[in-house]
């Protein structure tokens, strides 16, 4: 008895460490924003939403919810194309006007949707 004893408790252990390891892998594949990233757009948000602390935590919320949904260097891409859009002239035209700036920005919007579904 003993001996099915200890396979079975080595036999969890090692699920155990395999479920551990797994998590820490999924947690640094949801969290591939850098903290200023998420800082940013917090206080951003809080500054359209009022800077309270039930602000803080929806627009904390809201980040984690497109973080969740959108890959962070396509979060980059997106927030470059919004900043140089507003550029005048036709700088600013080729990112306003090209497939790819556009379906970027798509992409943010619905995440941002859906954040806001969520955490508002």
């Amino acid at each position: 008895m003993p001996r099915v004893t200890i396979s079975v408790g080595f036999g969890l252990g090692v699920m155990l460490l395999a479920c551990g390891t797994n998590s820490k892998a999924q947690a640094a594949e949801l969290n591939d924003y850098p903290t200023s990233a998420r800082v940013d757009y917090v206080f951003g948000c809080m500054k359209a939403n009022g800077e309270s602390q039930v602000s803080l935590q929806k627009c904390s919320c809201s980040i984690d919810v497109i973080a969740s949904l959108l890959p962070y260097d396509r979060y980059v891409t997106a927030e470059t194309v919004l900043s140089m859009a507003q550029v005048p002239g036709n700088l600013g035209g080729e990112f306003r006007s090209t497939d790819i700036a556009r379906s970027a920005v798509e992409d943010l919007r619905r995440a941002q949707a859906e954040a806001e579904v969520r955490c508002f």
